[in-house]
């Protein structure tokens, strides 16, 4: 039936109940497409992130959200009162968290290009940390931080040559990358002198991020590896040793039942093991230790509902189901054929006796939901479930055709509000000039 977590349920009506609403009136109410989102399994994700670290790695760490994955001013006040710490990588974002009530020192601001007002405004903001990938940028934002009266804490993002084993579009730790400096040929070790001279930043650690939605911890714990080893060799070539070691994020989540995703404690526990072991026999302080979670915090706490339209059949070929949404506010299969349980929220006890290809309304071929659906048939104005698109679906939307963004509801113990609003015609036109 496709019910992968257990906040989806069926009523009596025969309806996809979510975070224990009826997903069919929240239809009716608010419209669609509409995400529906799961505060309460979002607050117990940022616990038990939060748990992990402090458990396993003795309260010497920090969660840090990558806001990336969904980004508003509701979420980061969640994730604030949740006590994690924020990733952000531009401007908007920085303002988004500021905005939700995050303590500066407790942002870190990514991004492999940055511009020269993303640096002074964070600067402005006195975020706690810089995550760098060039040393070009790191003498940049040590020229803007002489006299803005503190000193940022910098870290270089390192490709550790780590093949975590996911698709190719959300690979970021291989050697090929647009992201950090290169460990396998040294360039990263020889940028670490250059580094230690600058006098305007504090250079506090290292960090790496092999990819998403990563299943494997195999690959994490070869990263925690390399990343101990390359502050060994800082400290043994420059005599200086580094304080922080920030492993990145990817932990997988299920958009299909044959996913298996670990949990965050066994994320953690075989991580913090790998860098205790490798502090003694390096002769190591313990690092600060961060990760950034993303898509497993906010991922699975959100289904898309849309309202099915017209069915297409083509004899020997395929069937096309419409709904109302489609790339515009879920890109993810049209970028790279990402899978997700998709559910006919009207008649979850029906007989599933329609397969094809769920497909958006936009003016292209590859407008794509998800293919080789089965569900019971889509009549038109049926109210149709996506699970698990919380992450990198709100967040990457478009107005391509001129369709307005979605609205966002957040349930919390069985009540909806509106989150987010829906746009409005008048929104699309507001910067357009005659």
């Amino acid at each position: 039936m496709g019910m992968l977590y257990e906040n989806t349920g069926i009523n009596e009506k025969g309806h996809l109940t979510f975070a224990g609403v009826d997903t069919t009136e929240l239809a009716k109410e608010y419209g669609t497409p509409l995400y529906v989102m799961d505060e309460n399994m979002i607050r117990d994700n940022c616990r038990k992130a939060k748990n992990a670290i402090d458990s396993y790695y003795d309260g010497k760490g920090m969660c840090c959200y990558a806001s990336k994955a969904f980004s508003s001013v509701g979420m980061c006040k969640i994730v604030s009162e949740e006590m994690l710490g924020i990733d952000v990588v531009s401007s908007g974002e920085l303002y988004t968290a500021l905005k939700g009530g995050f303590d500066p020192s407790r942002i870190v601001m990514h991004g492999n290009f940055k511009t020269k007002a993303d640096i002074a405004y964070a600067l402005e903001s006195k975020v706690g940390r810089f995550v760098c990938d060039s040393v070009e940028e790191l003498s940049i934002i040590n020229d803007m931080a002489k006299g803005c009266g503190y000193t940022p804490r910098v870290l270089m993002r390192i490709t550790p040559g780590v093949d975590a084993h996911t698709h190719d579009f959300i690979k970021t730790g291989c050697t090929d990358s647009k992201f950090g400096f290169t460990l396998e040929d040294g360039t990263a070790l020889k940028a670490a002198g250059e580094v230690i001279r600058l006098e305007n930043v504090k250079f506090a650690g290292v960090h790496c991020h092999i990819g998403s939605q990563i299943f494997d911890i195999e690959p994490f714990l070869e990263a925690a590896r390399l990343m101990m080893k390359l502050l060994r060799d800082i400290k043994t070539m420059y005599g200086r040793e580094l304080e922080e070691l920030d492993i990145g994020g990817g932990f997988g989540i299920r958009y299909l039942e044959s996913d298996d995703p670990l949990s965050y404690a066994v994320h953690l526990k075989a991580i913090a093991l790998t860098i205790k072991e490798l502090c003694v026999d390096y002769g190591l302080r313990q690092p600060f230790l961060m990760i950034e979670p993303g898509r497993s915090i906010v991922g699975a706490a959100c289904t898309t509902l849309y309202t099915a339209g017209t069915v297409k059949h083509i004899e020997g070929v395929k069937s096309y189901a419409a709904v109302d949404g489609g790339m515009a506010d879920n890109p993810r299969f049209a970028l790279y054929g990402a899978p997700y349980t998709v559910l006919n929220a009207s008649r979850m006890n029906d007989n599933a006796d329609f397969t094809g290809t769920i497909a958006g309304r936009c003016c292209e071929s590859g407008d794509i939901i998800q293919e080789n659906v089965t569900i019971p048939y889509p009549k038109y104005g049926d109210i149709i479930a996506v699970l698990s698109t919380g992450a990198y679906n709100y967040s990457m939307a478009s107005n391509y055709n001129r369709l307005a963004r979605a609205a966002t509801v957040m349930i919390k113990d069985g009540q909806a509000r509106l989150f987010i609003k829906r746009e409005s015609l008048e929104d699309i036109t507001k910067n357009d000039l005659l």
